[in-house]
């Protein structure tokens, strides 16, 4: 072989490697860490939970918060077979949504066995987060009753924290339009509960809703809102009514440190749209939620 052969091979073999040092030392672009709440293909994980669990990896979440828990299990599986079929397909299962009514004296017993049982599979299963989603009319009716489920509240999340789990609660609209003594209801509730043992997660759709703009929330009470529910009318973006540039711009005084989808009303077949709803949570640059 002539030399001149041999010394472009060699330059061009040099070139080639120089290249490829330099695209490996190139820092590549940070996936974005968002989660999606189960509850929003509650019909596909009825069907074939495993299968919806698959989809909601290849869609490119990062994780799931369930929604399916019940006497021990989730969806029917044990803690270590669910948590073993997220990570198969890409996920971590961080949280769960839960819960039981405020007790009576005579049941508080029974209640709180029902939680040690919950709290334990749980645990089991390696999640960072219990919400109880509701809460019943007792909450709504006075201020005693409200008081009541807040100091029950406290008391789960004091359970959760002894096995390394947040406990919170995740608002709908009603505890921002219904009043008691001139107060609303989530304003009591972040009152009467115990930051270190109670964390809210915010439904970004449904304080709106509920005629409150969460800036406000997070000017007064910083470093509550542990947790997001990123929720549109539809799927996430699709009505241009949220300005969810200006939330995530006070993400980080919100205390906000997941950002969970949910969608409830659709335009397209409920796995699609929450795939929509990652896409547009993707490609918006103003959205700020990494592992």
């Amino acid at each position: 072989m002539k030399k001149g052969v041999i010394r472009f091979l060699f330059f061009a073999g040099m070139a080639a490697l120089i290249t490829q040092v330099f695209s490996a030392c190139d820092p590549q672009p940070e996936e974005k860490f968002i989660g999606l709440q189960l509850y929003s293909v509650r019909q596909d994980m009825n069907e074939d939970a495993k299968a919806t669990v698959a989809k909601v990896g290849e869609m490119g979440y990062k994780f799931v918060e369930a929604a399916g828990y019940a006497d021990g299990k989730f969806y029917g599986m044990s803690p270590a077979e669910f948590k073993e079929v997220c990570e198969t397909n890409g996920l971590q299962f961080l949280g769960s949504h839960t819960g039981q009514d405020v007790p009576t004296e005579e049941n508080w017993d029974q209640t709180m066995a029902w939680w040690d049982e919950c709290i334990d599979a749980h645990a089991e299963a390696g999640v960072k987060w219990i919400v109880q989603p509701w809460m019943g009319g007792t909450g709504y009716e006075s201020l005693d009753g409200l008081k009541r489920y807040c100091e029950y509240f406290n008391a789960v999340g004091e359970k959760c924290n002894q096995k390394g789990i947040r406990f919170g609660y995740h608002n709908h609209a009603n505890e921002f339009t219904t009043e008691l003594e001139g107060k609303p209801v989530y304003d009591w509730m972040l009152e009467l509960t115990d930051p270190e043992k109670v964390m809210f997660q915010l439904d970004l759709y449904w304080i709106i809703e509920g005629g409150k703009d969460p800036v406000a929330y997070f000017d007064e009470h910083p470093g509550r809102f542990e947790l997001w529910h990123i929720k549109d009318k539809e799927e996430v973006g699709a009505s241009g009514e949220i300005d969810f540039e200006r939330l995530f711009a006070e993400r980080e005084k919100s205390g906000a440190r997941y950002g969970i989808v949910e969608v409830e009303e659709y335009n397209f077949e409920p796995i699609v749209s929450v795939e929509k709803s990652l896409e547009f949570l993707k490609n918006a640059e103003y959205v700020d939620f990494y592992e």
